[in-house]
């Protein structure tokens, strides 16, 4: 019995867990009353206290961990004591991460959408609109692309990484004072340069927040393109807005409320490719001639800015690599409660539709009526009046 005891322990703690997780898809409503602002106060303090130093504290505490799991490992075969109690006692530890994470971050999954944070309404689309949307992105991202700053051969020239995460935060404070959306008012400290940054590369992993630390990271190898959007995406998550989607479409609304040109081509840029990839993804004739037609109007700039992103991924990205981080994120996702798992971050689409459709198309419809005259015979019939 004593060699399961580990596998005991790590069965309550999973239990828990999964108790903590039933809690929250089922009283969803209590949870995003209450539970978002409790931990977005705790994010930052956290997030300043992790702030104190440059590494990544959560990096060292999982090297910390696989140390002690190696050398424990170690003095088990050297004892000659049982492999399947060490087994469980180390299943145990990161069981209690797990339920750690989920306490004082993962329940935020559960937590109502951002569309109902920022009072928009998402709704069904056509191909048309979703074509019109498209338009809409590409247009300002080609005027954008014009006013960031390039070298002589027309490559994008931003300020260095620790500058973009200094004023990242920006574009969030707007929101919360110009267009008064709390949901937003979380920890804007300066996101950290995500260690080991080859191997993430080489994984597609362009940003992670370990909620356990308060720390907000982004891959400083990804295109520079990319970096402001990913920034305010990573720094999203630390204000507890955990779906993919609603992080995606926040970072937008932070890029493009950026002053900054980076930041807000950035934004326009992204919300481009993801309009334009899934309009591609539509099999129909009418889609195809829209998707040409998209195509035709890119500008120079703005294609070489994408030639250079695609390019970057090509070149940089291991195919079983990608894979393997792709199953574990989209493994855990599912596990939190996210039940689009990876694709939900392509479904940010839906959200910047319905955001052109309610802040372009509908302000731009106008009706103009003549001030109504009682002595106007034109408005009036009064020819049955005597």
């Amino acid at each position: 019995m004593k060699y399961w005891f580990g596998y005991l322990v790590a069965a309550i703690i999973g239990g828990l867990t999964w108790v903590l997780m039933q809690f929250g898809q089922r009283f969803s409503t209590l949870v995003d009353m209450v539970y978002p602002y409790v931990i977005r106060t705790l994010q930052g303090i956290l997030a300043q206290w992790s702030g104190s130093v440059d590494f990544l504290l959560w990096q060292l505490l999982a090297v910390a961990l696989a140390v002690v799991i190696l050398a424990s490992l170690v003095a088990v075969v050297t004892s000659k004591k049982s492999l399947i109690g060490w087994g469980g006692w180390v299943l145990s530890a990161l069981s209690l991460v797990y339920l750690l994470h989920t306490m004082f971050w993962g329940l935020n999954y559960y937590a109502g959408p951002l569309s109902d944070d920022i009072r928009m309404d998402v709704t069904q689309y056509t191909i048309e609109e979703l074509a019109d949307a498209t338009k809409y992105y590409r247009d300002q991202a080609n005027t954008l692309s014009q006013k960031v700053k390039r070298d002589g051969s027309g490559n994008l020239v931003y300020p260095d990484f620790d500058q973009l995460a200094q004023r990242a935060g920006m574009g969030f404070q707007r929101l919360v004072y110009d267009s008064s959306y709390p949901i937003f008012a979380g920890s804007t400290l300066p996101v950290k340069k995500l260690g080991w940054a080859d191997m993430y590369t080489s994984m597609g992993i362009t940003g992670v927040t370990f909620g356990l630390t308060g720390e907000a990271a982004v891959n400083p190898q990804i295109p520079q393109v990319l970096l402001p959007f990913t920034m305010c995406h990573e720094m999203s998550h630390r204000m507890c807005i955990a779906s993919e989607r609603d992080a995606n479409f926040s970072a937008f609304l932070a890029c493009s409320a950026h002053p900054d040109n980076e930041f807000e081509y950035s934004g326009y840029f992204m919300a481009f490719r993801y309009c334009y990839n899934s309009l591609a993804s539509v099999r129909t004739t009418a889609a195809a001639q829209y998707t040409a037609d998209l195509r035709n109007g890119i500008s120079p700039q703005l294609q070489k800015d994408l030639d250079a992103y695609n390019a970057f991924f090509r070149a940089k990205q291991d195919q079983t690599a990608t894979r393997i981080a792709d199953t574990a994120n989209d493994t855990y996702l599912r596990a939190s409660g996210e039940a689009s798992g990876i694709a939900s971050y392509s479904q940010v689409c839906d959200l910047l539709v319905s955001w052109h459709i309610q802040e372009v198309v509908l302000p731009a419809i106008s009706v103009t009526e003549s001030p109504f005259d009682p002595y106007d015979k034109n408005q009036v019939d009064v020819s049955d009046i005597r």
